[in-house]
């Protein structure tokens, strides 16, 4: 299947037409870019330069969206995100801010004659009409910032979402005149999370509009709650939040865990929450992750995403649905809540569902998900057996995201992307798309298009793996071409047809590169069983997976060698393939990846995550007060540690006698590490380990470490250094 850029209507329209154009911008503004292409090929340049389009928002009388668009200055290393508005039917944008800073999280009022937004941490409202905003109100001034907010439907209140202290001390918390020192103190884990050490923590707070400027709220976790996070970190989702549509409650999903319970387990619970009361209601109790709950349009049901087991963050995705009942206590007040009927409405369904909308009659809802290699949007209509409609066709090569907007005529209003393009708003009915915005239109119709090519092959256990080709443009099976092929980081996930900022495909095939991106064991868009054979299998299928699909492309007379490239779990697998593979691959390239197991499960964050996949394969159980071995080979210090360096199960003794560092004198083929020096996920030590063993054993070899990055490369320039880096090292043994 050939894929270029999608243009469905035919007339484009660029940025620089947009109307307004008697807004003056900031001084600090930063619009589209202008850059042209040479050559008809990507760069790295053009890539960063992309508007980043994001956040759609249908208005109340559903003819408006509502939408930001980043763009990025590489001289100045940053980015600038404002707003737009566009017909739902589709034409021309128009520009509603020019501001030097950013605004993010614009929704519309109920009546849609104003618009409220955060910038500089705080809530402002502005007035909004015939694609105009008026003067700017600030609704809030919290000394910790609003991260988050979401009104409730009558506009009377609000809940944002702000930073607390936490049990993390710092040499403040015990003299306040050492409030110049820099340290950090803790009795218990989850000292530090993703990138940050845990000083703060989010909490939820519920305050009331129209009464000033706010600078407090209710905080929903209150007293012996005061340690827990609302929303969840590492990275807080005010989703995790709802408004019932009366107003009244509250759904809220909340890991009320802290230190080596937090860490270990994954049992997150829906909750009930009255403000008028203070009264909680746990909806769920035992299990993985509960999230992302959604009130039905009628208040009657709540619907929302569940994983089974505690302790197992790639469980099956469910999405649950409950009917709700209330015992009213008298007119104004909150009820008693019960949750019942508690129901798996995707129990048939063997893929991940996400991203739950319900449809306007309470009788169905909306979701996508990652099926057979590309996200489709489904739906399921509710009744004794649940029946659910694939909406966007199998063979659209696109990754659709669940709908922000339905139509009077049943239209679907929401974002897609591919390997192609970046994210744009697109409308859906009766798999008919309309492509309705051209964010990159004027930059990416530069480009030489390419052929896309999806394979599926066969595994050495007899299994089928889809694994994507893209060709290079112009490209020629009489001439020769250098091979990549990705390491699916995770290690569960999926290579889909979704957009990268940093592993961007179109970009390597435009650079002269066959791309090969094999789906082996592991991914989560073939069923559970696929996802599965990895876990306590690090060394065993998936790897030989991968061996399959480098020794499929390089049996190919057009190519000239292959390289292997990954992140996180995919540099895991580089530093495991660079052990094994013998002469399949030519190159290696390692980003964030794990090098030594022991050490990588003693100084990661969230336990979870090692404990079940190094072979532990078992839920989170905990029994405080118990100090040391308990005997059993599994349990220390009261917790169930089947995945650690210290147990004693088979599944975890092979996992750790095959560490890629135990491998090093295998090593012989060039290899580039990088590493993020505020990677607290997979530390930063990791990186520098592989690059010494390198060194010592004598492959040539390079190490990039970036000290004020995270697992990802986010700054322009640093970004752009990666990428010129990334492509240089290849270049240089591939070419």
């Amino acid at each position: 299947m050939k894929t270029k850029y999608l243009a469905v209507v035919a007339m484009v329209m660029a940025l620089s037409a947009c109307n307004n154009s008697d807004m003056k911008p900031d001084k600090a503004y930063i619009g589209p870019s202008s850059l042209q292409v040479e050559g008809g090929h990507m760069t790295p340049e053009l890539l960063l330069s992309l508007g980043r389009l994001s956040d759609p928002q249908l208005s109340p009388d559903g003819k408006t969206i509502l939408y930001g668009v980043s763009y990025t200055s590489i001289e100045e290393n940053r980015s600038v995100r404002n707003l737009f508005v566009m017909p739902a039917e589709g034409g021309e944008p128009t520009q509603l801010t020019m501001d030097g800073k950013s605004i993010a999280s614009a929704k519309w009022s109920k009546d849609g004659s104003a618009i409220y937004f955060l910038q500089n941490g705080q809530l402002y409202k502005t007035p909004y009409k015939n694609g105009k905003l008026g003067k700017r109100t600030q609704l809030s001034d919290v000394p910790a910032g609003v991260d988050d907010y979401l009104l409730s439907p009558d506009e009377a209140q609000l809940i944002f979402v702000s930073s607390v202290h936490s049990a993390v001390e710092v040499p403040a918390d015990t003299d306040p005149l050492l409030s110049k020192a820099e340290a950090y103190a803790t009795e218990d884990l989850m000292y530090r999370h993703w990138d940050h050490w845990v000083t703060e923590i989010p909490h939820s707070f519920v305050a009331s509009l129209g009464n000033g400027v706010i600078r407090e709220g209710m905080d929903i976790l209150g007293g012996e709650e005061a340690f827990f996070q609302l929303p969840n970190g590492p990275f807080p989702d005010v989703a995790d939040l709802c408004w019932s549509p009366d107003g009244r409650y509250i759904a809220y999903a909340c890991k009320k865990l802290t230190g080596k319970q937090y860490a270990f387990s994954t049992n997150t619970c829906i909750y009930l929450y009255c403000p008028l009361t203070g009264q909680t209601t746990q909806v769920t109790s035992d299990g993985g992750y509960d999230t992302h709950p959604v009130w039905s349009p009628d208040g009657s049901r709540l619907a929302w995403l569940s994983m089974e087991r505690d302790g197992y963050e790639a469980d099956k995705v469910r999405l649950m649905v409950a009917s709700v009942r209330y015992e009213e206590e008298g007119e104004g007040q909150c009820a008693n809540p019960s949750v019942e009927n508690i129901c798996d409405v995707t129990q048939a369904f063997k893929y991940n569902a996400d991203g739950p909308v319900w449809a306007a009659d309470s009788q169905s809802l909306y979701f996508a998900a990652l099926a057979e290699g590309v996200q489709g949007i489904f739906n399921v209509v509710l009744s004794e057996t649940p029946e659910i409609v694939r909406l966007t066709a199998d063979n659209l090569w696109f990754d659709f995201d669940a709908p922000f907007g339905v139509l009077p005529d049943g239209t679907l209003l929401t974002t897609y992307a591919s390997m192609d393009f970046p994210t744009e708003l697109v409308a859906v009915n009766d798999n008919a798309i309309q492509q309705l915005s051209f964010e990159n239109e004027h930059l990416l119709s530069q480009l030489d298009s390419h052929d896309t090519e999806a394979r599926w092959l066969d595994t050495v256990d007899g299994e089928k793996m889809l694994t994507w080709v893209l060709y290079p443009p112009q490209f020629d099976a009489s001439k020769t071409y250098p091979a990549i092929e990705i390491c699916l980081g995770g290690p569960q996930g999926t290579l889909s047809q979704g957009w990268s900022y940093r592993w961007n495909y179109l970009l390597m095939c435009h650079q002269g590169y066959v791309v090969v991106l094999p789906n082996r064991r592991g991914t989560t868009a073939f069923g559970q069983p696929w996802c599965e054979e990895i876990s306590g299998d690090y060394i065993g299928l998936n790897m030989q997976d991968y061996l399959t699909a480098a020794r499929n492309i390089k049996a190919e007379p057009y190519i000239s060698g292959v390289a292997a490239c990954g992140a996180s779990y995919g540099g895991y697998s580089i530093y495991y393939l660079a052990g094994i593979h013998k002469d399949v691959y030519d190159c290696f390239i390692a980003h964030a990846g794990i090098f030594n197991e022991e050490h990588m499960y003693m100084t990661t964050e969230e336990m979870w995550f090692p404990n079940w996949d190094n072979g532990g394969l078992h839920e989170y159980a905990y029994q405080a007060g118990q100090v040391g071995p308990a005997g059993d080979g599994v349990t220390f210090g009261g917790i169930k540690q089947g995945g650690s360096p210290w147990s004693t199960l088979p599944k975890a003794r092979r996992h750790y006698d095959n560490s890629p560092h135990m491998l090093v004198t295998a090593w012989h083929t060039p290899i580039l590490c990088i590493h993020g020096g505020s990677d607290f996920r997979v530390p930063v030590d990791e990186g520098m380990a592989a690059f010494n063993a390198a060194q010592m054993m004598g492959v040539p070899s390079k190490l990039i470490v970036f000290p004020n990055e995270n697992h990802w490369i986010l700054k322009p320039q640093n970004a752009l250094y990666w990428h010129r880096s990334y492509f240089g090292w290849l270049d240089r043994w591939m070419k």
